[in-house]
């Protein structure tokens, strides 16, 4: 018998919420997008992951008084301070698609040696039983690779043409969507969140 009848996920998508179902089976019995719910988009006004995810989780389940999930994700470059962080998606200004954005990365990458090029995916999970929930659960998911001045490939989005992968020489834009979200930062946050779940709601 599932821990949780009805869940919702801060997420238009509904490809993310299948991901869920599918990952989550067993736990709960039924998710649901929050534009399901007509649920407005949250104002992601944090400076880390962890509080945009706990802020559009909160706001998901203060609108709808289901639990909720709710990530956040984007490309960290150590050799730019973390940048663009939190901002990945509008890191060529608000309202900018993925074209500008892996534009103004060419841009960055300009300035960088060789052995600056490193950079990671970081995805954060949070989970909240209310909106009021004063211990939210928190999961992580890394994903390490090498940037590219050319674009590689034409899967994925955001800068997945631009993210090399040496152990599987390809990039994130050239791998298929099974193996992508196996892989992913987020199919690793995913992962430790169900462990986390687990250990909550099947604990005697």
């Amino acid at each position: 018998m599932p821990a949780v009848d009805r869940l919702v996920l801060a997420t238009g998508n509904p490809g993310k919420v299948s991901e869920l179902q599918q990952l989550l089976a067993g736990l709960v019995e039924t998710i649901r997008p929050q534009s399901f719910y007509y649920v407005p988009e949250a104002e992601e006004t944090g400076t880390t992951f962890i509080e945009n995810a706990i802020i559009k989780a909160r706001h998901a389940a203060a609108h709808t008084g289901l639990p909720a999930i709710a990530d956040d994700s984007g490309l960290e470059i150590p050799a730019l301070d973390g940048a663009p962080g939190v901002v990945s998606a509008r890191w060529a200004g608000e309202g900018a698609d993925d074209a500008a954005n892996c534009a103004r990365l060419r841009d960055e990458l300009l300035d960088l040696g060789p052995n600056e090029r490193a950079a990671h995916y970081r995805c954060v999970v949070a989970y909240m039983a209310h909106a009021a929930d004063p211990a939210p659960v928190i999961a992580q998911g890394i994903w390490t690779g090498v940037l590219t001045e050319a674009p590689r490939g034409t899967g994925g989005f955001g800068y997945d043409p631009h993210f090399y992968l040496p152990a599987l020489d390809c990039t994130a834009a050239e791998l298929d969507a099974t193996t992508k979200n196996r892989l992913s930062h987020r199919g690793q946050a995913l992962v430790r969140l169900r462990e986390q779940l687990e250990a909550r709601w099947m604990a005697p």
